[in-house]
């Protein structure tokens, strides 16, 4: 596993990065995810870890997101992983909805890759369809199946309600 000084923060054109010194295998693990600092709100030095828990991710906060990225982040485990072989100098990136339900600053993704998803928001703002081409954590998981259980609830409802109204007429 890397030790934090074995990740590099880069800034370019004000833009910070994370890069790795060492190389990575695919599936081997980079480092620990930090957890002293928790929260029960996201901002844009956190990673969900939680359905309402987020943890200051220190050095790992100035990883860019990518829809083709080069680690995966385990919040069960707490640890960064290799997506794909890494070389010394390789950016770290990950797909953020991975873990933010919901983010505190939205925006415009620029990777350029085929399946990008444009605008990271979270993984509420995302069909399926996108979402299960990806890993996503525990808690997103959980969220995404309460919201669809959420649904079938509203159907229900709406099913009341129109019989209500034809009791009454």
């Amino acid at each position: 596993m890397a030790a934090p000084e074995s990740l590099v923060i880069r800034t370019h054109n004000k833009y910070r990065s994370l890069t790795t010194t060492e190389a990575f295998s695919r599936g081997e693990i980079i480092c620990e995810i930090p957890t002293e600092s928790l929260y029960d709100r996201p901002n844009q030095f956190t990673v969900q870890v939680g359905v309402d828990q987020h943890v200051e991710v220190r050095e790992l906060a100035s990883m860019n997101h990518s829809c083709n990225p080069t680690t995966l982040l385990d919040t069960t485990r707490m640890l960064v992983f290799a997506e794909r072989d890494l070389a010394p100098g390789d950016e770290l990136t990950f797909f953020y909805p991975s873990t933010e339900w919901e983010m505190s600053s939205p925006f415009i993704c620029l990777c350029g890759a085929p399946n990008c998803i444009h605008v990271v928001a979270g993984a509420r703002f995302l069909p399926l369809s996108t979402l299960e081409d990806h890993f996503l954590n525990y808690h997103i998981r959980e969220l995404m199946i309460q919201r669809l259980n959420n649904t079938e609830q509203h159907l229900r409802q709406l099913e009341r309600e129109h019989k209500s109204r034809g009791l009454s007429k």
